[in-house]
């Protein structure tokens, strides 16, 4: 009889997306054009040694299943200390404009108390009582963001569960039932098209204390497949983010910001410590 070798079973790598344009898209023309869904493309390409399975979830249900037992990355984190308790986090990979608040430009004047130096206190905001704050429910700001939502009144946030938590908290901020609500601009300005809305509709107010950019990371399970899968993610980013990870990011920027963030891109990674240690 002729010996036939058994071909060993390629471990299941189970990657955890959710929509978050322009980085992830799920329908339209554009779909799977976004920057992460290029980046992950190139690094499912780059790791022929596992069978991935893409599943598409909210950020809810993403943050429970890295908890349960298997092999589950998300290409999207920001890193956070509760996080990093039971996530795997890899280099530093997609670098983002940070998040903010996006109000109704009709609203501003209800702002100005909270205003320095072109910056909004989100912090002396929430305090107040006088505004109402729409949140993506389990989504991470940054850790600067995060402890100010975790000490705010609960009743000045209004979290949002559900697919499409963005597309929605703009629709409630329309009506009137939140003031503003916190997120990227890039990402506001995508579903306000999608919306039918005029780009003069809204606006953009940093937060004071807030970094300009974010960096985001793959997380894994922090198991030992996910810490495997973590080592040989890594040196893949190490050689996109140089050169291709700033362009697929670029791309969604109208000019001016495009060319202010490839001049900064230069000098992502210049320090060795921040480039290799997901700390931001």
């Amino acid at each position: 009889m002729a010996f036939i070798p058994q071909v060993q079973a390629k471990e299941t790598l189970v990657w955890l997306l959710r929509e978050l344009p322009p980085l992830t898209i799920f329908e339209g023309a554009q779909r799977n054009q976004g920057a992460v869904d290029r980046t992950l493309a190139l690094l499912i390409q780059r790791l022929p040694q596992y069978d991935h399975v893409i599943q598409r979830v909210n950020r809810a249900r993403a943050m429970q299943m890295l908890h349960e037992p298997g092999l589950r990355c998300d290409p999207t984190l920001l890193w956070s200390p509760e996080r990093a308790t039971f996530i795997a986090f890899s280099i530093p990979s997609v670098v983002t404009y940070s998040n903010g608040l996006i109000i109704r430009s009709a609203d501003r004047p209800q702002f100005a108390p909270f205003m320095e130096n072109g910056e909004v206190d989100l912090d002396a905001l929430l305090q107040s009582g006088k505004l109402k704050v729409g949140r993506v429910a389990e989504r991470s700001y940054g850790p600067f963001i995060d402890q100010i939502l975790k000490h705010a009144p609960a009743d000045m946030l209004s979290p949002h569960y559900g697919n499409d938590a963005v597309s929605s908290l703009m629709q409630m901020e329309q009506r009137g039932r939140l003031q503003a609500l916190i997120g990227y601009l890039i990402e506001a300005r995508y579903v306000a098209r999608q919306q039918g809305m005029g780009a003069d509709e809204f606006s953009f107010l940093a937060i004071k204390g807030v970094e300009k950019y974010q960096f985001n990371h793959v997380g894994c399970s922090d198991n030992a497949d996910g810490q495997q899968a973590i080592s040989r993610i890594n040196p893949v980013l190490e050689t996109l983010r140089r050169d291709m990870l700033p362009l697929f990011y670029a791309s969604w920027l109208d000019n001016d910001s495009r060319d202010h963030y490839l001049e900064d891109a230069k000098s992502f990674f210049s320090d060795k410590t921040a480039a290799a240690m997901p700390s931001r």
